[in-house]
């Protein structure tokens, strides 16, 4: 856990019990929501994308038996940018940052695309926070994505980002410098992503 973490700036609550605010995390103002009670299952959205565009039809299904602390990561969605490139470990830590601060000892995770290989990395470098990760289309190797993908990456221009989340995107952060800085961050973490060692691999399936 980083130390660095504070106490939430912002929250707010409606008449469902629904709660979204921002949390002064590792140089971030980390927008996140909280729904439902029971145990808590952290949701990690893919690269370009916000909250509701990864899971905005499976929350109200899960909030209904589990308590969802959904994030969104640094310069996706509500959540600002820092002066630095993304990268998987670095999300990691901040999500394990954002769980101290709202004195959440252990939980599940659900990541999807890039947000599973973000739960790899927490399950990895934060053991004692995981009980269960589950990973939904999560990249460990170069491999496991065609060669074209790689080739796409290389010519990505966020022209050619797809539609539904640009839109999304600005629907909640109306700012086309801030867009452009998410889809060129993610390029540029997926251009130069390497594999995770097997053994790391290994041990992130038996976090305990």
């Amino acid at each position: 856990m980083n130390k660095n973490s504070e106490t939430t700036t912002m929250t707010t609550v409606d008449s469902s019990g629904f709660k979204s605010g921002y949390a002064d995390v590792n140089g971030l103002k980390m927008y996140h929501e909280i729904y439902g009670q029971g145990k808590p299952l952290v949701l990690i959205h893919g690269g370009g994308s916000t909250i509701q565009t990864s899971f905005g039809k499976l929350i109200p299904l899960l909030s209904q038996s589990r308590q969802l602390i959904a994030v969104e990561l640094q310069a996706h969605g509500r959540t600002n940018d820092r002066n630095a490139g993304l990268s998987f470990e670095q999300d990691a830590d901040d999500v394990a940052a954002l769980l101290q601060t709202l004195r959440i000892g252990k939980a599940d995770f659900l990541g999807f695309s890039n947000g599973g290989t973000t739960a790899l990395q927490i399950a990895i470098r934060h053991p004692e926070i995981v009980d269960k990760i589950i990973l939904a289309s999560a990249l460990a190797k170069r491999n496991g994505v065609p060669s074209w993908f790689w080739e796409l990456m290389n010519q990505a221009r966020l022209e050619d980002m797809p539609e539904p989340l640009k839109v999304a995107f600005q629907q909640v952060t109306p700012d086309l410098t801030k867009l452009q800085t998410m889809h060129d961050r993610d390029v540029q973490r997926m251009i130069h992503f390497k594999d995770i060692p097997d053994e790391q691999i290994k041990q992130s399936a038996h976090p305990h």
